[in-house]
Parts: C-alpha cells; sequence; structure tokens
C-alpha cells in the first residue's frame, strides 16, 4: 500500500505543476523529485529488501552525483552546462537533488526491461542479461528527451554549446542525449551484481513501478504537447520513452496476472546471466 500512496501523492503533485509558475513551481520540481525518490528506493526496499535498496541508491543516487559534478566540471559527458539555483543547495556545482532524478526513473526502468526480457527455462542468460541493461538504459535515457527541454525553458540549468541539437529542440545539444545513454549503460551494469539475484525477476509487487513508467509517459506527452507549450520535445520523448512503454503497456494487458514472472524474493542462489 505505501508505494501506491506515495504514487498517488507523486501524480497529484505533477497534476500540479504546469498550474504554478515561479518560485512555486521550483519547489514543487524538487518536491516531486523527492517523492519519486521516495517511492523508488521505498519500493526497492520493501519488495527486495537493503541490499537492493542500497544498490540502487549506490548506482542512481551515488553515480548520478559522480556523473553530474564531473559533467560540470568538465563538460563530459553531457557537454558543457552549469546549474542555476533555483534547485535548492548544491555541492560541486550539482544541486542535491539532481542524483535523486536518475534513481527515481532507474528502478521502474529496469523492471520494466525485466519484465519484457524474460529468461528462457527459467534462467537468465549472458545475451538475455545485456539485452535487460540495454533496454533499461533506452528507457532511462529516452525520458531525459523530455526533461531537459522542459527544464531548460524553466532556467534551472543552461547549455553553454547547443551548436548540434535535435530538430524542435535548439536549446539541448545532442551530446546531453548521448552522455545519459551512456551513463544509463554503466547505471544499470552497476546495478544488478550490486543488487544481486533478487532483480532478476519480477512479480506483481512490481505494479507501482511498471504504473509510474507508463504513467511518466503518458503524463509527460500530455504535460509538453498541451500545457507547457513543447510539441517538439513531447514528439520526441514520446518516440523515445514508447520503446519500452509500449511494449510493456501490451505485455501487461495481454497477461490475466500482471507481472506474473517468478517470484523475486526467492530467485535461486546463482544463475547465469551476472555474478551475485
Amino acid at each position: 500500500m505505501v508505494p501506491w500512496a506515495l504514487l498517488s501523492a507523486l501524480i497529484l503533485a505533477q497534476i500540479c505543476y504546469p498550474l504554478t509558475t515561479g518560485v512555486t513551481r521550483a519547489r514543487l520540481t524538487v518536491a516531486t523529485v523527492l517523492l519519486g525518490y521516495l517511492l523508488t528506493v521505498g519500493h526497492a526496499l520493501l519488495s527486495r529488501g537493503p541490499r537492493t535498496a542500497a544498490a540502487l541508491v549506490a548506482a542512481g543516487t551515488g553515480g548520478g552525483f559522480a556523473v553530474e559534478a564531473l559533467g560540470v566540471a568538465t563538460g563530459f559527458p553531457f557537454g558543457g552546462y552549469d546549474y542555476s539555483g533555483e534547485l535548492g543547495p548544491k555541492l560541486a556545482g550539482v544541486p542535491l537533488v539532481i542524483p535523486l532524478a536518475w534513481t527515481w526513473m532507474a528502478w521502474p526502468a529496469w523492471l520494466a526491461a525485466v519484465r519484457l526480457i524474460r529468461p528462457a527455462g527459467g534462467r537468465p542468460t549472458w545475451p538475455r542479461h545485456a539485452g535487460r541493461i540495454t533496454l533499461a538504459a533506452v528507457g532511462l535515457a529516452a525520458w531525459d528527451l523530455f526533461l531537459d527541454p522542459q527544464m531548460v525553458a524553466e532556467g534551472y540549468w543552461m547549455w553553454r554549446d547547443v551548436t548540434v541539437a535535435l530538430p524542435g529542440l535548439p536549446g539541448v545539444p545532442v551530446s546531453n542525449y548521448l552522455g545519459w545513454l551512456l551513463f544509463a549503460v554503466l547505471l544499470m551494469g552497476a546495478l544488478r551484481p550490486l543488487a544481486g539475484p533478487a532483480v532478476a525477476g519480477t512479480d506483481s509487487r512490481d505494479d507501482p513501478m511498471f504504473a509510474l513508467y507508463l504513467w511518466t509517459y503518458l503524463s509527460s506527452v500530455l504535460a509538453h504537447a498541451v500545457f507547457l507549450a513543447l510539441p517538439a520535445s513531447a514528439l520526441w520523448g514520446a518516440a523515445g520513452m514508447a520503446v519500452v512503454a509500449v511494449p510493456l503497456a501490451m505485455t501487461l494487458l495481454r497477461t490475466s496476472r500482471p507481472g506474473d514472472d517468478r517470484p523475486a524474493p526467492r530467485p535461486p542462489r546463482r544463475d547465469v546471466d551476472a555474478p551475485a
């Protein structure tokens, strides 16, 4: 019940976002990220235990802060950019709320990939594990096709050089999306060995995370197209996140019991997709 309650609070906050402006909108942005963070880390803890939650925090939050600090200091891997002061306190030039956002969407993206790429005969293989990492990374990185144009439009950060950009998105360099994809691959690749076999399967307890991913997709398309006057990012984001969101929705709709994989809490002590 706790994940569903937090998801409901998150949805309410996101519905309120287009209705606010200025400082109120910036504070609501921070509150939304905090809710998303509590939702995903709390779900990881409740569904799979302390090791998984700690692994998610280490890979998503710790890794997210490290790559953001590197990006602000050197311009690699995203390109040169600077954060404004509207998102709260900073450390090494990075607002403390930013690494939480990486964690927020990394967990549902991983679970969606696991749900879509099931092991054959009950035992994952290395090719399937690599496929999960790739699909989860795409599922996370595609979210930024919505996120970055929206945050740049709000003035929360600014790019120094936007010579090469996607059509219709002149404020964000292509290097940013490539950097997101690179780090997303590293994040997802680290999550499985850090978390252990508990993250190698899904079950019905993961329904709130599937709902979170699909809500993020659908609500972002609607918000960008209708409320935020960002039609280009609505189209790019709709196409990018559809790689995961559409198959996930179809899979959930055609199963009588969503998430009817092998239960996650008691996986085999050893499997072949990655070392524990």
